[in-house]
């Protein structure tokens, strides 16, 4: 089949293909410039994620910085609660040994320490294992000094060692 176009028809299919050409290169522009956003919207999206994986690293090695202090805090802690509990031991003997000497008595030889007992009947008692009448004697006049008795009794609550002996 031949067709035959006519002069004025042939002009109305031009307008139409510069028309067309016209909304392609629109359309084309419209595309380009949709891509370069796009583009530029990927580049900006790696960079941001690129940067929250940096900082994430630098968290993750903070946080393994901070364990380690934790664990050393930790080891710290457990041995100063091992100590402590130690030094309440200690403190509590110290404390039961405080209370049994709060009576104890110093017996003196010449105002010299001699031995050290609970009480003064225990002092009366070691001080006849010498020989000597633990009814015969009592507490020497405090007026005296204790290097001219030859033997006395002496709280320990108030006895000091220095030259003389007795400090009371």
């Amino acid at each position: 089949m031949i067709r035959i176009v006519t002069r004025t028809r042939l002009a109305a299919l031009e307008q139409v293909a510069e028309r067309a050409l016209e909304r392609m290169r629109a359309v084309q522009a419209s595309a380009d410039s949709a891509y370069a956003g796009h583009l530029r919207t990927v580049y900006d999206l790696t960079a941001d994620a690129e940067a929250a994986e940096r900082a994430a690293e630098a968290n993750r090695a903070d946080a393994e910085i901070a364990r380690e202090i934790l664990e050393r805090t930790e080891t710290q802690l457990a041995d100063a609660r091992a100590t402590v509990t130690e030094q309440a031991a200690r403190i509590d003997a110290l404390s039961g040994d405080q209370d049994a000497m709060a009576g104890a008595v110093v017996l003196l030889h010449y105002g010299q320490l001699h031995s050290l007992h609970r009480d003064e009947a225990a002092a009366k008692r070691h001080a006849a294992s010498f020989g000597i009448d633990p009814d015969g004697w009592g507490t020497v006049p405090s007026d005296r000094p204790a290097a001219e008795s030859v033997w006395r009794i002496s709280p320990l609550s108030k006895w000091a060692v220095a030259v003389g002996g007795d400090a009371a």
